[in-house]
């Protein structure tokens, strides 16, 4: 969900006290996710972990169909078993794992719905190997400078890319994105968007790295980046559109859920890791930052 649906939203339903809600809530997971991110280690990965988990579960019960519970209890086990692999840095067999969930909760789920259900799992593992593979807990591997910093430059694309597609919109207007799938995008909040989440990425980048970070190939990642988390906003919203909800749960108070917050932030974690990987396994961060 971006920025400007859930202003729409919060319009509608609440007034005042609904955006206090809202920025209270808003504050509550920030304070969550940097905090862990500064401890590190098993809570920070225990953070992503319950995330994955939220999303298995939302995700399972937006289908409305039959035995979500089993279908849920059998896509986290997949999950967490998953993200026990990535964090010891065997993402190889997580990614088996959850295939092998994902086939378990489609044999449940009910016929037609089976591509669907094992989908759910396979999206919320994504996460939580994407964020393993970025930074490993210690002490599976030497904490290195650039493993915090490309969780710091994660936030900073898509936080920035949110917040200021959100103002782009609302102060520039003009043609709907993709009006039938999200109502509140313009193309121009969406430019602006992923232009300002890639300079953030890169001012980012620049600060926290020791070493000198090459600006054209690092923007252009923020920029992929950044176009990719707007990518995941509308896959997620098509989703709900799908199966007729509005909210993917109600966990988070003004907010809607886990899955309505992070959409963004797992398209671009997902890409983030494996362009590291492809150019740096094990080491994900260096690969994802270091350009010669």
């Amino acid at each position: 969900m971006s920025n400007s649906d859930g202003a729409a939203s919060a319009g509608k339903s609440g007034g005042f006290a609904d955006l206090k809600t809202r920025i209270f809530s808003a504050i509550v997971m920030i304070v969550a996710a940097v905090g862990t991110l500064v401890v590190g280690g098993r809570p920070f990965v225990l953070f992503w972990l319950c995330a994955a988990v939220a999303i298995v579960w939302e995700w399972q019960n937006l289908l409305h169909i039959g035995r979500p519970r089993a279908r849920f209890v059998v896509g986290a086990v997949s999950v967490a078993i998953a993200g026990a692999c990535g964090a010891q840095l065997f993402p190889e067999i997580g990614l088996g794992v959850l295939i092998v969930g994902a086939l378990a909760v489609g044999f449940i789920a009910e016929r037609g719905m089976k591509i669907w259900a094992g989908a759910g799992v396979v999206y919320a593992g994504a996460l939580i190997l994407a964020i393993c593979a970025l930074k490993p807990p210690v002490p599976v591997a030497i904490e290195t400078p650039l493993t915090t910093l490309s969780i710091v430059w994660l936030f900073a694309v898509v936080w920035g890319t949110d917040i200021m597609a959100y103002f782009g919109g609302r102060l520039i207007g003009g043609p709907k994105l993709w009006p039938r799938v999200s109502a509140g995008k313009t193309w121009s909040g969406t430019l602006v968007g992923v232009a300002s989440g890639a300079i953030f990425g890169l001012l980012v980048a620049r600060s926290g790295a020791k070493e000198e970070i090459a600006i054209v190939p690092v923007l252009l990642v923020g920029l992929c980046a950044a176009a990719l988390s707007q990518a995941g906003d509308l896959l997620e919203s098509s989703v709900k559109r799908r199966f007729g909800v509005k909210d993917s749960s109600r966990l988070i108070p003004g907010h809607g859920g886990v899955m309505d917050r992070l959409d963004g932030f797992i398209a671009a974690a997902v890409f983030a890791a494996l362009l590291g990987a492809a150019r740096g396994w094990p080491a994900v961060a260096e690969g994802l930052f270091q350009w010669r």
